[in-house]
């Protein structure tokens, strides 16, 4: 069992995890950043990337994972392999108790733990995530220009991805396992007015189908519930828009979220309503949830950290 002891400990390891270690060691904060079960969070699951400033060619969302943890390391920041499992923000310094039993005593804490997307949990859908199919139309809907894509849920984020979608897909299928959507009427009236979007109702996706060389979709068999009826629908990608989850269990009672479990910080800045405590990325924004919106907060959560030890 070990202690470490710093004037920034960061919990995550994604876009806004590595930013802020970045600008926080430039601070000379000696940054600890504790990686968490996913390195890298949801970049690594993410292959083509092309809306990234100051790249002109695509490129591997592992790839500039790796690129931004190489430059936290090169400027001073300390990684650990671990998952921090307990938190204490009573205590001053701040206590976290990691998997491996160390302890972490920060002055000021970052959490950049992200949000993972909800999935619908059939073994076609994980073959062939980052193959057409995925989790965001603005990452990934280039992709499918004058292609067919469907869209699976019947919310606000659902709706807006089919819209979305319309920009570049030539068709657009609204899956929902309902009769009527969820989301917001001035949402629902622009979906029903694009003649570009067909809703199926009553309908849930059983498996997806594609191609094994080069991997890729290349149709859908769905099943209407109400009548108990299959049929297949060839078409080139699938967008799953059924909700994200926050990394946020741990936080639960220790520090303010939101009813959808999402950390709640100032407007116009990382602080949560815990003084010394930040928060940045999709932890705390579930609106926008890119790298580059990411990797700004891990931006703000260090310099808001500096501010805050120099009081």
């Amino acid at each position: 069992m070990k202690t470490y002891k710093s004037d920034t400990i960061i919990i995550g390891s994604g876009a806004a995890g590595y930013t802020a270690a970045i600008y926080a060691a430039r601070a000379n904060m000696k940054p600890i950043l504790v990686n968490g079960q996913q390195p890298g969070g949801q970049m690594t699951i993410t292959t083509d990337v092309e809306n990234y400033p100051g790249f002109k060619d695509v490129i591997q969302g592992p790839w500039l994972m790796d690129q931004m943890k190489a430059q936290a390391e090169s400027v001073g920041t300390k990684i650990i392999n671990d998952t921090i499992i307990e938190c204490d923000f009573k205590s001053k310094p701040f206590k976290l108790i990691g998997d491996s039993k160390s302890i972490y005593n920060g002055k000021t804490i970052i959490i950049a733990t992200g949000a993972t997307a909800r999935w619908l949990g059939i073994k076609s859908e994980e073959k062939f995530k980052g193959y057409g199919v995925s989790a965001c139309a603005t990452c990934d809907g280039f992709f499918f220009k004058n292609k067919i894509v469907a869209v699976v849920g019947g919310g606000n984020t659902a709706v807006e991805e089919a819209l979305y979608l319309t920009l570049h897909a030539k068709k657009v299928l609204l899956i929902h396992r309902r009769d009527k959507l969820r989301a917001e009427k001035i949402l629902q009236e622009r979906l029903f007015k694009n003649s570009k979007i067909e809703v199926i109702w009553d309908s849930e996706i059983e498996e997806i189908n594609g191609n094994e060389n080069p991997k890729k979709v290349t149709s859908i068999s769905v099943i209407n519930k109400k009548k108990n009826k299959s049929k297949l629908i060839n078409l080139d990608g699938v967008f799953v828009a059924i909700g994200h989850d926050p990394a946020t269990k741990i936080f639960k009672n220790k520090i303010k979220l939101d009813k959808e479990g999402y950390i709640l910080i100032k407007s116009g800045s990382t602080e949560t309503n815990i003084p010394g405590v930040f928060a940045a990325g999709d932890v705390a924004d579930k609106i926008y949830r890119q790298a580059v919106t990411a990797a700004g907060m891990g931006c703000m959560a260090a310099l808001d950290a500096e501010k805050y030890i120099a009081k």
